[in-house]
């Protein structure tokens, strides 16, 4: 009998309550992150209780259009950039962990939707907040997307 058969298939995100738990997981992470962690619990001092069911209606309506979200979402992040200046690995390592999270979890056309809206968002945020001399480039020269892969790499080297 062959018991190495696969896992199966994760499903795709079909709604608020998958995004709840994505959220959740994904903040979870990013709390505990020692480079974006104090992004969250020292500087912006979030408590995610109260974030979450906001945060929650921000994707809800960026996938499906099924919820009222009329906040301003940049606001707070020029906020935090104000009191410490938020970098393109800093951005980087927000989009590594939420694709990570997405991943873990789900599989679909949703789930692929959400990380390219994640990714797109942290690019634009990260322009918008660095001004015109905005750059994905770090000072080794590595930038936004490659820190993900730079870190993948040296968990498999």
């Amino acid at each position: 009998m062959d018991h190495t058969a696969a896992a199966p298939a994760a499903a795709d995100i079909t709604g608020r309550a998958d995004l709840d738990v994505v959220l959740r997981r994904f903040y979870t992470a990013a709390f505990a992150d020692p480079r974006i962690g104090p992004f969250f619990t020292e500087i912006a001092g979030t408590d995610l209780d109260v974030h979450l069911p906001r945060i929650t209606d921000f994707w809800e309506r960026a996938l499906f259009r099924s919820a009222d979200y009329r906040r301003d979402a940049f606001a707070p992040h020029e906020a935090l950039q104000s009191a410490r200046a938020m970098t393109a690995e800093d951005f980087g390592r927000w989009v590594q962990l939420w694709r990570a999270t997405i991943d873990g979890l789900h599989r679909g056309p949703n789930a692929e939707r959400a990380k390219a809206q994640g990714e797109r968002i942290a690019l634009t945020l990260h322009k918008r907040l660095a001004g015109a001399e905005a750059s994905l480039e770090s000072a080794d020269g590595l930038g936004f997307v490659p820190l993900a892969a730079l870190e993948l790499r040296s968990m498999t080297a």
